[in-house]
C-alpha cells in the first residue's frame, strides 16, 4: 500500500474533557504531545490543537454548551465505554508505553506484538478515553 496522493485534506479526531486544562498538561506529559495553540478563558478551553509528529488532535471543554455538545457523551457518562478512539504511529512503542504508564495511563490492553505487524498496546487517559499507540504505520508501502 503506498500512501495517498497529498490533496489538503486530513482528518484530526476531536475530543472533550471535563478538565481540559488539566487534560492538556496531562496529554503532554503521558504521551507526548505539543500544545500548539489553546485558547481558553478561565478553565474553560474554547478550542485547543495538540500536536505528536505530524499528527494533530483539537480538543475542547465539556460544559459549553451547543449543538455540538448535544450530541456527545463522555466515557463515564456511558459505562465507560467510546464509540471511536485515536491511533497513534509512535517509533518506539516501549519507550511510549512506560511513559504512558507512569504517568497513570490505565492499560486496557497490554503491550504485544501485533498479528498484522508492529507492536503496540491501548490505554486510557485520567477521563476515560481509549487511544492506541503502535508501530504499525498503514502508510508504509507493504505495510500488509
Amino acid at each position: 500500500m503506498t500512501a495517498p496522493a497529498q490533496t489538503g485534506s486530513t482528518v484530526i479526531p476531536c475530543l472533550r474533557y471535563r478538565d481540559a486544562r488539566a487534560a492538556i498538561a496531562w496529554l503532554e506529559r503521558a504521551f507526548g504531545f505539543h500544545a500548539q495553540a489553546v485558547y481558553a478563558e478561565g478553565d474553560i478551553v474554547y478550542h485547543a490543537q495538540l500536536v505528536y509528529g505530524t499528527g494533530m488532535i483539537m480538543i475542547g471543554s465539556v460544559g459549553t454548551g451547543g449543538e455540538w455538545e448535544a450530541m456527545t457523551a463522555q466515557p463515564a457518562d456511558i459505562g465507560d465505554r467510546e464509540t471511536q478512539s485515536a491511533c497513534v504511529i509512535v517509533t518506539d512503542p516501549d519507550a511510549h508505553y512506560a511513559q504512558a504508564l507512569a504517568n497513570g495511563a490505565l492499560l486496557a490492553i497490554d503491550i504485544a506484538d501485533q498479528e498484522y505487524g508492529g507492536r503496540g498496546y491501548a490505554c486510557r487517559d485520567p477521563e476515560g478515553h481509549i487511544w492506541w499507540f503502535g508501530s504499525y504505520d498503514p502508510w508504509r508501502e507493504n505495510a500488509l
